[in-house]
């Protein structure tokens, strides 16, 4: 399972994740990367920003596979605290190994899925390209033409700053696990620190957070003085900390102190040995959160405003780090704190949801 397109092209290291082609800092040229790529145009000021993603389908709804398809391509607009989008396109492969009967079915479902998601971000789908192959493989193109204003360079973190995430970890664990369920072989392995009711649970929690768009954190990152940001996707939480510090212009490290994760499936990461890699940052996130470096006076008040009844449901955010003086690295700390996510629908008794103002400070959790 992977997130974006953009990452399956690089060496596994990252290196490359990211780079200015030509041209000075300050004209704002960025090549194929990390998100976007971002292209001045001829005409007055203006760039053109354009990404693209595809990825095999991982859940076993064909609508919200749609959905989670489009919310991955805007996320690498938003990650760039772009809030608007003029245009898609839809990238589809229809498997041949699918009988007439279901590719009428499940193909359709898809296309809804992804017009209705970018519909809801405000754009539309205008065309794209549809072909046979042995897999089914949706995607697509976002394009957006921007005034300097609209978008935030990635580069410009500071010791200081602190690290806001804002969506859980822990998707690729809890669609493997949900896949278990019809695997006694594998199912045996995890049973013992988890229920069945736990993996459905967290299943339906990873699907409805790829499936949301990232558009309120883009615009917040604009109201509270965003310094850099990038969305979470194939290379993991550490992976894409990873580069986004090799290209901050200061000369800082990133330093995560806590990882919130789908409820349960740290258990199942560690039931598991090393398969997935949750606990070390390198496991797969699809459409997943945006990790921003925000001013230290803001942090709060970002996580706070992101969970405002005006957002709708679901919108959440975590401080999960800190930015200070280094050599453009990012690292987990030996023992991070575990944030429980709870998912919606699940009996609670307490509420482990809250964002963390102060990552410095020891807190009692899972190590």
């Amino acid at each position: 399972m992977h997130g974006a397109a953009g990452d399956h092209g690089h060496a596994e290291d990252g290196t490359g994740h990211y780079q200015h082609l030509g041209g000075t800092q300050s004209s704002n040229r960025l090549g194929i990367g990390m998100d976007s790529c971002v292209i001045p145009l001829r005409h007055g000021g203006l760039s053109l920003v354009q990404t693209t993603d595809f990825f095999y389908p991982l859940v076993e709804d064909p609508y919200m596979m749609g959905r989670i398809a489009c919310a991955n391509v805007l996320s690498d607009l938003y990650a760039m605290g772009i809030t608007e989008c003029d245009n898609m396109l839809m990238l589809l492969s229809v498997s041949q190994k699918m009988n007439e009967k279901d590719r009428e079915k499940v193909m359709p479902l898809m296309i809804r899925g992804f017009r209705d998601a970018a519909e809801e971000g405000g754009t539309s789908v205008t065309g794209g390209q549809t072909v046979v192959n042995p897999w089914i493989i949706i995607g697509g193109v976002a394009t957006v033409v921007c005034q300097p204003n609209e978008f935030i360079m990635p580069d410009n973190a500071i010791p200081g700053d602190v690290l806001v995430l804002t969506k859980p970890l822990g998707t690729q664990v809890a669609v493997n696990a949900h896949q278990w369920l019809d695997n006694p072989d594998k199912w045996n392995k995890v049973k013992l620190v988890v229920s069945k009711e736990d993996v459905e649970l967290a299943y339906q929690e990873a699907m409805f957070n790829m499936a949301m768009l990232n558009r309120t954190a883009a615009g917040l990152m604009h109201t509270f003085n965003a310094h850099a940001a990038t969305d979470i996707t194939g290379f993991g939480i550490l992976g894409h900390a990873q580069n986004l510090a090799r290209q901050q212009r200061c000369d800082v490290a990133f330093v995560i102190h806590n990882l919130p994760i789908i409820a349960k499936m740290a258990a199942i990461s560690k039931a598991c040995g090393n398969l997935f890699g949750l606990l070390q940052g390198t496991s797969s996130e699809t459409s997943g959160g945006l990790l921003i470096c925000l001013p230290r006076e803001q942090a709060a008040r970002f996580c706070a405003e992101i969970k405002s009844p005006k957002y709708g449901e679901g919108h959440q955010a975590w401080i999960i780090g800190i930015v200070e003086k280094g050599n453009r690295t990012a690292r987990i700390i030996d023992k991070p704190r575990i944030i429980e996510v709870t998912p919606r629908g699940a009996p609670t008794n307490h509420d482990n949801n809250h964002s963390n103002p102060s990552p410095e400070q020891q807190q009692p959790g899972l190590s």
